[in-house]
């Protein structure tokens, strides 16, 4: 079983301290700066959205250079082997995939204009002369021996990494609440839903 990230919403309060974190600890190992996560907002909710680490990854599925495999319990994506084809970024369900690149200004702190595109563009189609724009997603810090950046900086712990143990844990304890559950036959299931565990 993959490793992965959960992200819990009713925790988040939309700080991006972890999207943060993230640019900074790929930044300091060489990688694109762009964070492997999004925070995003609908009305008054937020939540990270990051790579769910398919057991059957339909981005690794349509990789023409095989540039993301399945390797150390998650996917892993190798920036150097990338073409950015961005045919990943289409086929993830969950948007967790962004094409990015490190513009020009960003390479030896030259200083250039940053070119500005139509908002008819979209963004997965944008491209700027001299920028190799590869796939970005999350690695789980798969560098740091202290597991994912997100994870521990989130001030809420609305964050956590899971693993098997993880989900063994949790399995026993909602095996554990249901046996419990008091339940009548004269209770309808219904309304058992939104039992929090």
């Amino acid at each position: 079983m993959n490793r992965f990230v959960i992200a819990e919403p009713r925790k988040c309060i939309g700080c991006n301290t972890c999207m943060a974190a993230c640019t900074e600890a790929h930044r300091k190992q060489g990688l694109q700066a762009h964070p492997r996560l999004t925070v995003m907002r609908i009305g008054d909710d937020t939540g990270p959205v990051l790579c769910h680490q398919c057991e059957d990854a339909p981005c690794a599925r349509v990789c023409p250079v095989n540039a993301i495999t399945h390797a150390a319990d998650s996917i892993l994506l190798d920036e150097q082997a990338c073409i950015g084809c961005k045919m990943c970024a289409l086929a993830c369900p969950f948007g967790a995939i962004t094409p990015s690149g490190t513009g020009i200004a960003g390479v030896a702190g030259i200083a250039t204009a940053t070119p500005i595109h139509s908002a008819a563009l979209d963004p997965l189609l944008a491209w700027d002369i001299g920028v190799r724009s590869v796939a970005v997603k999350c690695d789980l810090c798969a560098f740091s021996d202290d597991g994912p950046a997100c994870v521990r900086v989130c001030p809420t712990a609305a964050l956590y990494a899971a693993d098997a143990d993880a989900i063994r844990q949790a399995a026993a304890v909602k095996r554990r609440l249901a046996a419990t559950a008091p339940v009548s036959p004269e209770t309808p299931l219904a309304s058992l839903e939104g039992l929090d565990p």
